[in-house]
């Protein structure tokens, strides 16, 4: 049974969007300080999940890297809006932070999609 593309990277990203935010979303606002409050277990799972969609279907590097990656600043941008809704007064430069959430998922992205298409060409030649 073969998955679908979308669908695999579909579950990649939502995944990888809701383990990022499980750690992140917790963190009160005035100790939260990116690209740190990121770091660690939430980019394996994303790279984790960015290997996937490589593995288990034929996706392509850079739409498992890119899709993945981009659920880190999606968790990031969710938090914004989120407390934005509550208090318009916080989070006054959240592009800065968007841009120091993407660089870490862009990492894990990358590296994850690497690791995907190597166990996948692995896979394939067996």
């Amino acid at each position: 049974m073969t998955l679908s593309n979308r669908v695999v990277l579909a579950l990649a990203f939502f995944g990888s969007f809701f383990v990022v935010g499980a750690f992140y979303w917790p963190i009160p606002y005035a100790q939260i300080s990116l690209p740190n409050a990121v770091w660690g277990l939430p980019l394996v799972v994303v790279a984790a999940l960015a290997a996937l969609p490589r593995v288990l279907s034929s996706t392509r590097f850079w739409p498992s890297a890119l899709i993945v990656g981009a659920s880190v600043p999606a968790a990031v941008l969710a938090r914004v809006i989120y407390d934005t809704s509550s208090n318009p007064s916080s989070h006054n430069l959240w592009p800065f932070e968007m841009i120091l959430a993407t660089g870490p998922g862009l990492l894990a992205g990358v590296s994850g999609a690497l690791v995907g298409g190597f166990l996948g060409s692995r896979k394939r030649y067996r």
